[in-house]
């Protein structure tokens, strides 16, 4: 589905979690999860992102059982709902957790730690084929906002998608299944991100489908001066729209509707010049 066309992606945040950032709790409960899912993919989602760890900075992992506990249930309620009508994509550093969604439904495997937290899921999303999304990060969610630092943060982020892919490869792992997530606010300073946003068409030159994940962040909260995620929903369709422009195919996002829209408009623009 990544490279069948060039029109950006939506894909939806649903968290099966009580403690992530911005919505946190809002989606224990199955049928609540179900019809977020719903009214997401009515508001233009080609994917929805299910996790059952928080990954948002100083935040404890979760057990695989209870990861499994969250995640499974909800994937297979939405697979049976929607019938096949929209790909799901399991958020999550464990190959197993990930074997239990693909069973269950999920169609794409989103891992934050880029292959290195457990290298057999590299080795699953190689065996059944599945795409799967290799993001950028310092450290682990508990320790990567601990001072992280860089001297170049555009080439630094690249020469270890790089890596990732080197790995992936070497894994078995087709190069046309896999995306590349710069992983913005994951081990990066404000400005960290601001170079990042900047250069993202850099990010796309190495010829692999990139992912933005810039949703509701904390240093769009400090430049908009709001402490509320949800106060941040301009703010993030404005990073759609930059990130259209760069070339940037897909968009993790909280607020389907607006984003599409900042896509939609992006991509007329860029398509026309």
């Amino acid at each position: 589905m990544f490279n069948n066309t060039d029109k950006p992606l939506i894909m939806g945040i649903l968290n099966i979690t009580p403690d992530s950032f911005s919505d946190g709790g809002k989606f224990t409960n199955l049928n609540a999860a179900l019809q977020q899912a719903l009214r997401m993919q009515a508001e233009g989602a080609d994917i929805i992102d299910i996790g059952g760890e928080s990954t948002r900075p100083g935040s404890e992992s979760v057990s695989v059982a209870e990861q499994i506990r969250r995640v499974v249930p909800v994937i297979t309620a939405i697979r049976q709902q929607l019938n096949g009508s929209l790909a799901i994509s399991i958020d999550t550093t464990s190959s197993i957790v990930a074997r239990a969604a693909l069973d269950a439904g999920a169609t794409i495997i989103n891992d934050v730690s880029g292959g290195t937290a457990d290298p057999a899921l590299l080795t699953l999303a190689a065996i059944t084929n599945t795409p799967i999304i290799l993001m950028h990060s310092l450290g682990t969610p508990k320790t990567m906002q601990d001072h992280p630092y860089y001297n170049d943060v555009v080439a630094e982020v690249i020469a270890a998608l790089k890596q990732c892919v080197v790995t992936a490869l070497h894994a078995g792992i087709k190069k046309e299944q896999i995306v590349l997530d710069p992983g913005i606010g994951f081990g990066k300073r404000r400005q960290d991100n601001l170079y990042l946003l900047a250069y993202l068409d850099t990010i796309v030159t190495l010829g692999f489908p990139v992912l933005l994940g810039a949703s509701r962040k904390r240093f769009m909260g400090s430049l908009c001066d709001v402490k509320e995620p949800t106060e941040l929903v301009t703010a993030t369709a404005v990073t759609t729209a930059l990130g259209v422009m760069a070339g940037v195919r897909i968009f993790r996002v909280h607020d389907v509707k607006e984003n599409k829209h900042a896509a939609d408009i992006a991509y007329a623009i860029r398509k026309c010049c």
